[in-house]
Parts: structure tokens; C-alpha cells; sequence
């Protein structure tokens, strides 16, 4: 039974609006660039003093994202807490306090590796630096929209955190994401669904196939054959269908699939393919990722056919 996945519908909605802050260290240029590539029209090292004449101009047309840096000379705890009280009652923006934050020891040694010196203490050890702009920064991280914490976090998984907090969504398109992964290395972080794919028949032990991945046209076909793959994916994708306008309707802005299998370089990969190709073909914003081939360094594409399994 195959099932045909909703084409999502854009409503109007306030013009997005997020704020961005945190301690020195934490990834805040990180997550700046990474809603610069969403689509945002970024602002890094914005002074405190001009955010409320540039809100009180015309209504933004696009997302709109503010660094805001404590080494600002006019930076303070007050007056940021200020502007987003004037958010929160504002007719034309839709603001989000987003606060990253990072162990202290983490900080620390972040510091150590670049040999940076800290903006809040240049002739001193950056841990006396790291405890005055946390201080600083207390009253701010408790209004937090969206906390996220780096100290476990490669740039690679705070991008990802990012798009899922603030891709596309509400007034555009839920944004969705597929991923691939091994069971031997657990769970990828933020999934909402988890789909088992082991029970399907393993390239793996096919000498022909062990060395490709789920991308590769003969590892897909391969897959295909199993008896079961066609009615778990009709299965997959009748749930997929159901739960889309459910979750638009909710206001959920992102929705993160995985599909699991031993390895992660087979199965999980070649149903993360179909299923991502088509949730884009209906429209959906979707992205995917394949965690084990990441870790691997294997991102071309190998002999797949466009919109093949």
C-alpha cells in the first residue's frame, strides 16, 4: 500500500526573529553562520543601543537574527532583558531568545586550545574572565527560549540542533530530517521517531556489496527483495503521512526520523534515501544525514540513479 505524503501549506505567520547570545566560547558564531545558511539575514556583534531603532523600523520581509556579544561596549544584562520584554508584546516580530551556553571547564579549555585570550579578562587566566561574563550572563540564560548546551557538541551537532530548532517552519514548512545511524553506536541525538530496519536481508554478507552503501543502486535493489521491504516502507510512509499535518497543525517545527540497522551503511541508509527524496518531491523542506558514512568520510554519492532507493 503505498501512501501519498502530504504536500505541506504555508500560512502567514510574524517574521521570525532571534536573538543569539551566549558566554565567549560557547559556539555563538557557530550557530550565527548556521542560521545565515538557513536563510536568516544575520547581524553578528549587533550593539545592544541600535536593536530597538532597527525593530522600530519596517516590519523585516525575511528571518532576521541578532549576534549580540557581551564584549559590545554597550552591552548590558538589563538592556537585554528589556528588548525581549518589548518582544514579547511586538504586533509585526516573532522573537526567540536563543542562549548557548557551555560547561565551565569546557570554556576553559576551548580557551586553552586557540590560545585566545579572554574579552573579559586579556591579561588574565581566562577562567576569571569565563566566571564574570557567566555572571553576566545569568539573568539573560534564564529567559532563554532555546538553551542549548555545546560541552558535548561538535560544530557539525550544533548546526544540526540549529536547523532543527529554527529551519523552516511555522509561517513556511516543517522541516524535517532523515537519518542513518548504527545501533552499535546508540541513539543520534533529537530523534523523534526510530525506525528498526535489521530484520531486512544485510548486503553485508554479500561480497559483491559489502564494501558499498545503501546509495549504490545494486545495495537498494538488493534490499528491495527482501518480502517484507515493500510493506514496511507502504507502513512507514502511511505514518510519515498521518502525523505531518498533525505536527504543522501543533505548531511542531521539525520532525527528525532515523532508521537504524547494524552497521548504518546498508539499510538504514538506502530507506533514509527513499524516504528523504520523497518527502522533498512533495515539498517538504527535508534534510537528511548518514552518520556512519560521516564518520567515515564517505559523502559522494555512489552510483545512484536520481530519486532511486
Amino acid at each position: 500500500m503505498n501512501v501519498e505524503i502530504p504536500v505541506p501549506q504555508s500560512p502567514k505567520a510574524l517574521a521570525p526573529l532571534v536573538l543569539v547570545t551566549g558566554p565567549s566560547g560557547a559556539g555563538r558564531s557557530t550557530a550565527i553562520n548556521a542560521l545565515e545558511d538557513l536563510g536568516y539575514e544575520v547581524i553578528d556583534n549587533m550593539p545592544l543601543s541600535l536593536v530597538p531603532r532597527l525593530l522600530d523600523g519596517a516590519p523585516p520581509t525575511r528571518p532576521l537574527a541578532l549576534g549580540l556579544d557581551v564584549r559590545n561596549r554597550d552591552f548590558s544584562a538589563t538592556g537585554l532583558l528589556e528588548i525581549i520584554d518589548n518582544l514579547e508584546t511586538s504586533a509585526q516580530t516573532s522573537g526567540q531568545l536563543l542562549f548557548l551556553d557551555a560547561a565551565e571547564d569546557v570554556l576553559v579549555r576551548r580557551y586553552s586550545e586557540t590560545r585566545r585570550r579572554h574579552p573579559l579578562s586579556p591579561d588574565d587566566a581566562p577562567l576569571v574572565g569565563i566566571a564574570s561574563e557567566r555572571m553576566l550572563l545569568a539573568q539573560v540564560r534564564e529567559r532563554a527560549d532555546v538553551l542549548i548546551d555545546t560541552s558535548d557538541l561538535s560544530p557539525h551537532d550544533l548546526r544540526a540542533d540549529i536547523d532543527r530548532w529554527f529551519g523552516p517552519s511555522g509561517g513556511r514548512k516543517l522541516a524535517l530530517s532523515v537519518h542513518s545511524f548504527s545501533y552499535k553506536r546508540g541513539l543520534p541525538r533529537g530523534l523523534d521517531l526510530v525506525l528498526d530496519c535489521r530484520f531486512l536481508r544485510n548486503p553485508h554478507w554479500d561480497p559483491d556489496l559489502r564494501e558499498k552503501d545503501g546509495r549504490d543502486d545494486a545495495v537498494a535493489d538488493y534490499i528491495a527483495e527482501d518480502p517484507l521491504y515493500e510493506d514496511f516502507y507502504a507502513k512507514v510512509s502511511n505514518l510519515i503521512g498521518f502525523l505531518l499535518p498533525a505536527y504543522k497543525t501543533e505548531g511542531k517545527s521539525h520532525l527528525a526520523v532515523g532508521f537504524g540497522c547494524t552497521g548504518g551503511q546498508h539499510r538504514s541508509v538506502a530507506l533514509t534515501e527513499r524516504l528523504a527524496f520523497s518527502l522533498a518531491q512533495a515539498g517538504w523542506h527535508v534534510s537528511k544525514r548518514h552518520r556512519e558514512l560521516e564518520r567515515r568520510g564517505k559523502t559522494a554519492r555512489l552510483g545512484q540513479k536520481e530519486g532511486s532507493a
